[in-house]
């Protein structure tokens, strides 16, 4: 069916709709081959809090920004190669229910759909797309992926030395690699890492004493991939709506 919706009048139109209603900020998305699979409102949880964002899901990648007039104008575009994407399903908890994680090596974040069945539509057709890409590049899934940041309402004191409290003064930070919230004490040091930044980012101590040993997987929070909180992306160097009150910790 996506073959044949690849040089379709109809396809093509979609897909223009979808490029002026970023504008001129957003990037071209119309190139050989590419199909509007589907699109629709989801609650990605940021660090703040959480926030309606308008999603598109292409055969190949996956895009979505800020609503700024309901399916007519967006801004903040991110495009996600859905070839480097995996996704796991989040337990429902309180208010926060029908979610799923969506992973990369560069950034990962949980949304959430209205119902159960519309979660379980954006599952298999994502799965689907992957599926279908690794398939016909030989590629094998990424292993890699970034950690889903603890929004800053999940802590009031760092989780790393479980002393200091954060208050207007003493700050939230986050560390690119576990993503937990931690004080500035606990999180002076800088580490590269090459799939998230071009530049040394923040990460705790005890991360850095993990890196720097050359343990690297141990250092991850073993909740990332059963996450049953309120998670949030680990993008360090580029400006993302979950970052616009704070984008530098």
């Amino acid at each position: 069916m996506v073959d044949r919706l690849a040089n379709s009048e109809a396809n093509t139109r979609r897909i223009s709709i979808v490029e002026n209603c970023f504008g001129a900020a957003g990037q071209p998305l119309t190139i050989p081959g590419r199909v509007l699979i589907g699109e629709g409102v989801l609650t990605k949880l940021c660090r703040k809090k959480p926030k309606a964002r308008q999603f598109f899901l292409f055969n190949d990648i996956l895009v979505y920004g800020n609503i700024v007039i309901q399916k007519k104008k967006y801004n903040k575009q991110h495009i996600i190669p859905l070839e480097n994407v995996t996704i796991d399903s989040i337990q429902d908890e309180g208010d926060l229910r029908n979610g799923w994680l969506i992973k990369t090596p560069t950034k990962s974040f949980a949304v959430y759909a209205a119902t159960a069945t519309e979660k379980s539509e954006w599952m298999n057709h994502i799965n689907k797309c992957v599926s279908d890409l690794l398939s016909k590049s030989g590629k094998t899934p990424s292993n890699e992926h970034a950690a889903v940041w603890v929004p800053d309402s999940e802590a009031t004191v760092c989780m790393r030395c479980q002393k200091a409290k954060f208050t207007p003064v003493n700050r939230r930070h986050h560390c690119r690699k576990c993503g937990f919230v931690v004080c500035g004490p606990c999180s002076e040091k800088r580490f590269l890492l090459p799939s998230q930044s071009s530049k040394p980012v923040r990460i705790c101590d005890f991360c850095y004493d993990l890196l720097s040993t050359g343990e690297m997987t141990a250092c991850q929070p073993t909740r990332s991939d059963s996450y049953s909180q309120s998670p949030k992306s680990s993008l360090n160097d580029v400006s993302d709506d979950d970052d616009d009150e704070d984008s530098s910790d």
